[in-house]
């Protein structure tokens, strides 16, 4: 039978994350006709033992260098069978029904083309994990002490998008973080996959923003959960640390110069909705 939805699971160097990742999804994903596909970079023989003795059903996509999220997310749509893709981190737990609640909500919704879930630490504190498109100034102030003033307080808080995260309804993002997101097949096929300019960070971004300029909307959903580990390897306050010293802040700064420039002298596709109905 073809599956309904394609769990994509996208892996790196952690087995033991993995496996509570699958595990997590074979115990509360109930009622929907689904397969698992792992694409894992950078392999260790610890990851090729994990899969070939515990899930040796399920496809999966070793890599021996480390290629990029986007890399691993265009080789599991290849062989993804269902209408409905969920891509998720290796990192990712899922709790109770909720996928359930993602998949209701496209299917009801047909002009949503991604849908993500509430991101809750595993101390039950909630991640940020849906904002409005980042400017120049936005990476500034994140990376300066410009931040500590008032002016970039504001700008961040509305690029966070905290006062529209209080709501617990669903909710219109410019983009969502692509550590877990659900999308259907259709406005993949139309939209086209993750641009392979970008190696790693704004690949969901840039995502996000071509999927508004075909009209599809980007919606939040607080009222279905996951767990996630976030690591935040590129998080450093001080610009000139972060490109001597920390390799991932400059992935992070390069693959954000190469959004501004392709996407330059362009208006965001999308204005903000406060809330969106999830009837």
């Amino acid at each position: 039978m073809m599956p309904d939805l394609s769990i994509l699971v996208c892996s790196y160097k952690n087995p033991r994350l993995l496996e509570l990742c699958i595990n997590s999804i074979r115990k509360n994903v109930r009622g929907i006709e689904y397969e698992i596909i792992v694409a894992d970079n950078e392999t260790q023989e610890e990851t090729y033992d994990l899969m070939r003795e515990k899930f040796p059903k399920i496809p999966f996509i070793p890599n021996q260098k480390n290629l990029g999220f986007g890399n691993m997310v265009r080789q599991c749509l290849k062989i993804a069978r269902g209408e409905f893709y969920f891509i998720i981190n290796g990192d990712i737990i899922i709790k109770d029904d909720d996928l359930n609640k993602l998949l209701e909500y496209l299917k009801k919704h047909r002009d949503v083309g991604i849908v993500s879930p509430k991101l809750i630490n595993f101390d039950n504190s909630i991640q940020n994990s849906c904002f409005r498109f980042y400017s120049p100034m936005t990476i500034v102030y994140r990376r300066t002490v410009l931040g500590r003033f008032d002016f970039a307080k504001r700008h961040l808080e509305r690029f966070l998008m905290k006062e529209q995260q209080k709501s617990d309804k669903p909710i219109e993002a410019d983009w969502v973080m692509g550590s877990a997101m659900m999308i259907t097949k259709k406005a993949v096929s139309e939209v086209g996959t993750i641009d392979k300019r970008f190696f790693m960070y704004f690949e969901d971004v840039d995502w996000c923003w071509r999927f508004w300029e075909k009209g599809y909307k980007i919606i939040y959903n607080p009222e279905a959960k996951v767990f996630h580990y976030h690591g935040k390897q590129s998080a450093s306050k001080n610009v000139i640390d972060s490109v001597l010293f920390n390799k991932y802040s400059r992935i992070h700064i390069l693959s954000a110069l190469k959004f501004f420039a392709k996407h330059f002298g362009q208006r965001s596709p999308h204005k903000i909705k406060k809330t969106v109905t999830s009837e």
